[in-house]
C-alpha cells in the first residue's frame, strides 16, 4: 500500500521535492523500485554458421517443387531467396544472460523473445540428414506448457550447438539451485527498511497536499 502511494506521487515529487531531503530519499527509493531485472550480464552469445543460408534455400526449393507453379518459380526463389536469407541471418541473434535466453530475428517484422531460464524444460538437439550435409544442428527450446512438437523457439545453424546448449542448461540449473537455496527473506532485501522512509514521505506529502489551494 505504501509503495503504491509513493509511486502515485512519483512525478509530482520529482518536480517539487527534488531538492529536499525527503525528495532525495524518495528518489533513491524509487530508483530501487524501478531497477529493471533486464540489466543482466551476458554469459554467451551464439554464432551462426553461414551454411544455414544454403540450407534455407534448399528447404524453400523443396517446398516449391511440391507444385507445378512452384517449380516455375524456382529461379525467382533462388534469386530473391539468396538476398533475403542473407538479411535474415544478419538479423538473427541468441544471447544467454544470467537469468534468461534472448532471441531476436526477422526482416520486415522483428521478433524478440525472452525466455526465463527457470521456465526452460529442455533444449532438444536436432540433426537431420540434410543438416549433416552442411554440418548444421538445430536447437529447440521447450518450456513448461510446450510439447516437443510445439517448441517455443527453434534455432538452426548455431556454431557448436551442443556446447551452447550445455552452457544454457548449466546456467538454468544454477538459477534453479540459487532459487531453492536462497532464504525467503532475501526477496525483500531491496525494500528492507523502506517502511519508515515511506511513512515519512507520506506524512510530508500529506502536509504539502493540505497546504495546496
Amino acid at each position: 500500500m505504501l509503495v503504491q502511494e509513493a509511486q502515485r506521487w512519483r512525478w509530482p515529487l520529482r518536480s517539487s521535492l527534488c531538492h529536499t531531503t525527503v525528495g532525495r530519499n524518495l528518489a533513491r527509493l524509487l530508483t530501487i523500485l524501478e531497477i529493471p531485472l533486464a540489466h543482466e550480464t551476458v554469459l554467451a552469445q551464439a554464432a551462426f554458421n553461414r551454411k544455414v543460408r544454403t540450407y534455407w534455400l534448399l528447404s524453400g526449393a523443396l517446398i516449391c517443387t511440391a507444385t507445378v507453379v512452384g517449380i516455375l518459380l524456382l529461379p525467382i526463389w533462388f534469386l530473391v531467396g539468396t538476398h533475403f536469407t542473407e538479411r535474415y541471418l544478419k538479423h538473427m541473434s541468441c544471447v544467454l544472460t544470467e537469468r534468461s535466453l534472448k532471441v531476436s530475428r526477422g526482416i520486415f517484422v522483428r521478433q524478440e523473445q525472452t525466455v526465463p531460464l527457470d521456465k526452460i524444460t529442455d533444449l532438444a538437439l536436432i540433426e537431420g540428414p540434410v543438416m549433416r550435409c552442411f554440418d548444421l544442428q538445430a536447437i529447440k527450446v521447450e518450456t513448461a506448457g510446450h510439447s516437443s512438437a510445439g517448441a517455443l523457439i527453434t534455432l538452426v545453424g548455431i556454431v557448436d550447438a551442443r556446447k551452447f546448449r550445455d552452457t544454457v542448461l548449466r546456467q538454468r540449473d544454477a538459477v534453479a539451485a540459487a532459487a531453492h537455496s536462497a532464504p525467503t527473506e532475501a526477496i525483500a532485501d531491496p525494500l528492507k527498511g523502506s517502511d519508515e522512509l515511506l511513512r515519512e514521505i507520506r506524512d510530508t506529502l500529506m502536509r504539502i497536499e493540505n497546504k495546496l489551494p
